[in-house]
């Protein structure tokens, strides 16, 4: 329950339209600060939610599947150069971005422990392929492609997400070179 408590205090305080304006005012604030944030208040909220609605879950989402597909088509959603342009413009697109991302959290937290390990190796996979896809079209674009942020924001918010990768890559390496076995 304080994990909820939390999260809808998080939730509230990102909402908050100082902190909206601030956050939505430099593009890497508003893709590597904002979003995940909002991620994180579902994260947090839904550990009370699955209690609470248990059969829904378990007989929506038994495998995990159904709740990863809907992570999935969210995330890659709103890494959407054009979506970043209109959360900022059109009022039901922020209000969208407020509540399907903690429903990213929410159905992440349910799905990601019923996963299997080969479909957790998909996912990592395809969002390590996803994040140095964005990095290198933020990075390496000519022209801005998003009406609302500069140029050298976009290439900033390219080495974000290269960095991200970078990371990944390094925890791949990381698995690959310890003991993976199960401690008694």
């Amino acid at each position: 329950m304080r994990q909820a408590i939390c999260g809808i205090l998080l939730w509230f305080i990102l909402s908050i339209p100082p902190i909206v304006t601030f956050l939505e005012s430099i593009m890497v604030l508003h893709m590597l600060v904002q979003l995940p944030a909002l991620i994180f208040v579902g994260w947090l909220i839904g550990k009370s939610l699955i209690a609470r609605f248990r059969p829904f879950f378990i007989t929506w989402n038994e495998n995990g599947v159904p709740g990863m597909l809907m992570v999935v088509f969210l995330t890659t959603y709103w890494m959407l150069p054009r979506v970043m342009d209109e959360a900022l413009t059109i009022w039901y697109i922020e209000l969208f971005k407020f509540i399907s991302l903690p429903v990213v959290g929410l159905f992440f937290r349910d799905s990601w422990g019923k996963m299997k390990t080969v479909g957790k190796s998909f996912l990592f996979f395809n969002y390590l392929s996803m994040f140095g896809l964005m990095a290198w079209l933020y990075i390496d674009t000519p022209i801005q492609i998003c009406n609302n942020y500069l140029e050298i924001e976009q290439h900033t918010l390219g080495w974000g997400f290269l960095i991200i990768t970078a990371v990944m890559g390094l925890y791949i390496v990381q698995i690959a070179f310890t003991d993976q076995s199960e401690k008694p």
